[in-house]
């Protein structure tokens, strides 16, 4: 089996997620979402994402697409594009099933899914755009606490700090 076979076991395409929900439910798992760009994947995402397999049986991972992160970071994102993204997000054991979204925002994908648990970073916190369709499909939020340092923010602004000591342009 190739890498892209193993890791489009994983994937859930958008138009079948509400049949796999269903499956699932029927099968008794109790279901915990996150969502994200997950654009430049690193430690903090990691922990994150581990700690969110933890509070159910099953973590679907909702990626934005390529065209929302455009709309709602920089015409100059995502760095790495959805189909990558996706293989990282698969490739990690403790994710059970990928899919994603063209919103700006995961309300409508979180609706049709309607998670026991729904994870987000502290940085969005209990109130987050997120909580009201949970709440309203019965769910509740788990917030993870972040770890300093450890953000994609923190990493950019520490390539453009790097390549200003070294004379480079960034982008």
């Amino acid at each position: 089996m190739s890498f892209k076979e193993y890791c489009r076991r994983k994937w859930i395409h958008p138009d079948e997620l509400e049949r796999k929900v269903a499956q699932l439910r029927s099968e008794g798992k109790k279901i915990a979402t996150l969502n994200g760009s997950f654009d430049l994947l690193h430690a903090g995402h990691l922990h994150m994402i581990f700690e969110a397999s933890q509070v159910a049986d099953v973590l679907i991972v909702a990626l934005n697409s390529d065209a929302s992160i455009k709309q709602y970071k920089s015409p100059l994102r995502p760095i790495i594009p959805l189909e990558g993204r996706l293989e990282m997000m698969s490739a990690l054991e403790f994710v059970n099933f990928v899919t994603w979204f063209e919103e700006t925002d995961p309300c409508k994908l979180l609706s049709k899914i309607r998670p026991d648990v729904h994870v987000n970073g502290s940085e969005y916190g209990e109130n987050c755009i997120e909580a009201d369709v949970v709440r309203q499909n019965g769910g509740k939020m788990h917030i993870v606490q972040l770890i300093p340092g450890l953000s994609t923010s923190a990493i950019t602004k520490k390539i453009e700090e790097l390549c200003a000591l070294s004379g480079r342009k960034t982008p």
